[in-house]
C-alpha cells in the first residue's frame, strides 16, 4: 500500500484533519513527510488510530494514551505499560456497563409500562432504585 495523504487518512479514519495534526502535536501519530504542502503517513496509521479511539472509548486521555504508545503505534516497545491501570480501566468500565444496563431495562419498561404514571408503577420504583444505588456518589452543583 502507498503512503495516505492527510485527506485520506482523515476521511479513512472518520476524524478531522486538525485532529491529526493534534495527535501529532501530542505524540499519538508521526508523519513520514510532506508532499507539498500535504502531510504524508504510513498506512498503518489508520491502526495507530483505532487504537487511540479504542482507547478514548474506553475513557483513557490522549495523555494516558500516549503513555501506552510510541508513536509509530508499537504498544510492545512499552516496556513500563502499566497492566494495572488498564485492569482498573476494565473495573471501571464494568461498573458503567452495570449502570446502563439498569438505564436501559428502566427505559424499556417505562415505554412499555401501562400505569398512569411511571411513579405509580412498582417496577419502575425497584429499577429507579437499583439506578439509585449503582450512580456514582456526585456533588451535587452549587457553592461548595
Amino acid at each position: 500500500m502507498t503512503d495516505l495523504d492527510i485527506a485520506e487518512v482523515a476521511h479513512r479514519a472518520g476524524v478531522p484533519a486538525s485532529t491529526l495534526r493534534y495527535y501529532e502535536e501530542k505524540g499519538l501519530i508521526a508523519s513520514i513527510g510532506r508532499r507539498g504542502l500535504r502531510r504524508q503517513y504510513d498506512p498503518g496509521v489508520l491502526e495507530r488510530l483505532a487504537l487511540i479511539a479504542m482507547g478514548r472509548t474506553a475513557g483513557f486521555s490522549l495523555d494516558e494514551i500516549a503513555r501506552m504508545v510510541t508513536p509509530d503505534g508499537r504498544p510492545d516497545a512499552q516496556p513500563d505499560l502499566d497492566r494495572q491501570m488498564l485492569a482498573t480501566k476494565a473495573d471501571e468500565l464494568d461498573r458503567r456497563i452495570r449502570e446502563l444496563a439498569v438505564l436501559r431495562d428502566s427505559l424499556r419498561h417505562a415505554a412499555a409500562c401501562p400505569a398512569p404514571s411511571h411513579m405509580e408503577c412498582p417496577t419502575f420504583r425497584r429499577l429507579l432504585k437499583s439506578a439509585t444505588a449503582a450512580a456514582p456518589r456526585r456533588r451535587a452543583p452549587g457553592p461548595p
